[in-house]
């Protein structure tokens, strides 16, 4: 029991975190910076991984998508390859944990369920690693440009879809690892007690068993007869 509630818990964290994996590719601000004027702020420049704009002090926001994917940065692609590998990675992984847990009736045996779960944990780490090191490498990119001295481009600033990529793929490490100890603790077997009977008792090979319930009768030895017996 204690491992199908734990199987429960790990499962929906790791699927709350796919879920923020995911929420984080449409997100607009992954790097934000402002425009400040002497009242209002005057203009906000955010881009993600797919387009940057610019948003006015009256709501209009005007953007340009990146031209060519061959054309871009090198850590705009990888950040790509690794949210989308991370995503495509956390549904393969809630495929197989549906399969593997203990409270659904699909999967086969317990012997195989108990592999699947924990291949499903394994994915669902691995998702979690893809999306910690996009985002962190990004993040790495907006933070060396910001304090770098010789950058007098426009600098920008930590969005918000980072720090939601960065609680989802947590989420995904931690409940990855519960599905792993749960599978761990469910394959342990408890040890088999022993009792000793003494040594078992041997019927003597002049005891016969006749067809009544329990009844033994012990053969008598033969007897001595005289020599003149016949006579």
């Amino acid at each position: 029991m204690a491992s199908m509630g734990s199987e429960i818990v790990a499962f929906m964290l790791a699927v709350s975190g796919w879920v923020l994996v995911s929420s984080t590719l449409p997100t607009d601000y992954w790097k934000v910076s402002t425009i400040d004027g002497t009242v209002i702020t005057t203009a906000t420049y955010w881009a993600n991984l797919w387009k940057t704009c610019v948003t006015d002090s009256t709501g209009v926001s005007n953007c340009k998508d990146f031209p060519s994917m061959l054309a871009l940065d090198g850590y705009i692609q990888a950040c790509r390859g690794l949210m989308i590998a991370a995503v495509c990675l956390g549904f393969f992984g809630s495929i197989f944990a549906l399969f593997g847990m203990k409270c659904t009736k699909v999967g086969g045996s317990e012997k195989s369920k108990a592999k699947i779960a924990g291949l499903a944990g394994i994915v669902f780490i691995l998702s979690g690693l893809c999306s910690m090191t996009g985002c962190s490498l990004y993040a790495n990119r907006i933070t060396s440009e910001f304090f770098n001295p010789l950058n007098y481009e426009q600098k920008y600033e930590l969005g918000a879809a980072l720090f939601i990529g960065w609680a989802g793929a947590s989420l995904c490490i931690i409940g990855g690892i519960i599905f792993c100890f749960s599978i761990s603790e469910g394959n342990k077997s408890p040890r088999m007690g022993y009792a000793y009977n003494g040594a078992t008792s041997v019927l003597s090979s002049r005891t016969k068993f006749h067809g009544g319930e329990g009844d033994f009768k012990t053969t008598s030895p033969p007897k001595q007869f005289d020599k003149n017996a016949y006579v």
